[in-house]
């Protein structure tokens, strides 16, 4: 394969469709799972990937008993295990009642029986359990606002814990004295299992007065009632908890993996590839930024004859919500890339979210060309305004330039590429 300005784009996507292929739970799932055990066993889960990994187990085990909940339009047809689809990222009503379905389930088992729970990005709305006093509505207005803040996912987490009933380990305390193995894909930086979706399966060390350092550091407002919530304490189990003695939990798939096999398919055709990291957070704008400059450093000691150069990086983007637009951080980070950038010839990006939704829009990320600013002024698109609006799928939906892959049922966070071609000779 030659990679050239005129296939740049083809080649972009193709490597963000080779990290989602990689992170199908239909490839990996078959290869933790161990034979069937003997007596009941339930099937359990939460996330974007959660029915596809469902479908997995029911591969290899066949029809089982269970209740699995996703986000709207990423059900997948099972034989036993009963899929409810529900909202992402704030929570309703069809999340709630599933999950209290959820504990009522694990709620009469005994020694004898055994508990799959299968986790995955998106768990954290998806699992809605308000603690005692916080009603559905309040805990969705602290999710919005969380989401609007900038806070990175772990200190979003961390809050999101404290105000429920079944993360922070207390969904595996319910199903004591099961056993249970907890199999997760990640889509937070360092592969923690313990923020994968808010822990539901893993004791959590923190207090409430972290989820209140947390609300109070990044200006988020909450209602009386969740202040006082606070104030009382929580549920969060605690690490060493006799009631999680018998949980295993394992990351099955991670960023990583996905960026490595895109690298492997760049260097195929040709690239030098270097790798930024799995695990990069911060301001999209601003780490945008940051690339840039780099990718300008890198292309002015290119000369005509050298290997492409490519840039990887996962991790997840923040945005603090500033304007009244529709974007994401992918979308966003693209945007502030491509005014940094000033239409540097032979420089093309993408960057997408590999569950294809970034932020709250059904679109997965964009495209960047040397040309994006130059489309943009002939339509009368002014990327400066998107950008202060934080309207970046406006921007990229108006040149056509959106990446939009429709439910790819797996979630292992963001995917960016920034591909560097030498000057022509």
């Amino acid at each position: 394969m030659t990679v050239d300005g005129a296939g740049a784009e083809r080649f972009l996507r193709g490597l963000f469709a080779r990290a989602v292929e990689v992170a199908d739970p239909m490839r990996m799932i078959g290869r933790h799972l161990p034979p069937r055990p003997a007596g009941r066993v339930v099937v359990i889960g939460a996330g974007k990937a959660s029915a596809r990994m469902a479908e997995a187990v029911e591969a290899v085990w066949g029809p089982c008993e269970g209740l699995v909940i996703t986000r709207y339009g990423y059900g997948r047809p099972c034989r036993g295990i009963e899929i409810v689809e529900a909202a992402h990222p704030v929570p309703d009503a069809a999340g709630a009642a599933a999950t209290a379905r959820m504990l009522d389930l694990l709620s009469g088992l005994g020694e004898g029986d055994f508990v799959l729970a299968l986790i995955s990005g998106g768990a954290s709305a998806l699992l809605v359990a308000p603690v005692a006093g916080v009603t559905l509505e309040e805990k969705r207005a602290v999710n919005a606002a969380l989401l609007a803040s900038g806070a990175p996912i772990d200190r979003m987490n961390t809050v999101r814990k404290h105000l429920s009933r079944v993360k922070g380990g207390q969904l595996a305390a319910a199903a004591h004295p099961a056993r249970m193995l907890a199999l997760m894909i990640s889509d937070v930086p360092g592969d923690d299992p313990a923020f994968i979706g808010s822990g539901p399966t893993v004791g959590d060390a923190s207090g409430v007065a972290e989820a209140r350092a947390v609300l109070e550091r990044w200006s988020v407002a909450v209602p009386t009632s969740v202040a006082a919530a606070l104030a009382k304490g929580s549920g969060v189990v605690a690490p060493g908890d006799a009631r999680l003695s018998l949980v295993e939990n394992r990351v099955v798939a991670a960023p990583a993996q996905s960026l490595q096999a895109a690298a492997v398919m760049a260097e195929a055709a040709g690239c030098r590839v270097r790798m930024l990291g799995d695990a990069l957070e911060g301001e999209a704008r601003e780490v945008a930024v940051t690339q840039a400059e780099m990718a300008r450093g890198l292309q002015a000691g290119l000369r005509a004859g050298d290997a492409p150069v490519l840039l990887l990086s996962g991790g997840e983007l923040t945005v603090t919500r500033r304007g009244d637009g529709v974007g994401g951080p992918n979308a966003e980070f693209c945007l502030a890339l491509a005014l940094a950038l000033q239409g540097a010839d032979g420089i093309h990006a993408l960057a997408c979210d590999t569950d294809g939704v970034d932020g709250a829009a059904e679109v997965a990320g964009a495209v960047v060309a040397p040309d994006t600013l130059t489309r943009a002024a002939a339509m009368d698109v002014d990327p400066a305004r998107a950008l202060a609006r934080n309207d970046a799928h406006g921007f990229f939906a108006a040149l056509g330039n959106q990446v939009v892959t429709g439910p790819t049922l797996t979630n292992v966070n963001d995917f960016r590429a920034i591909l560097i071609l030498p000057p022509e000779a």
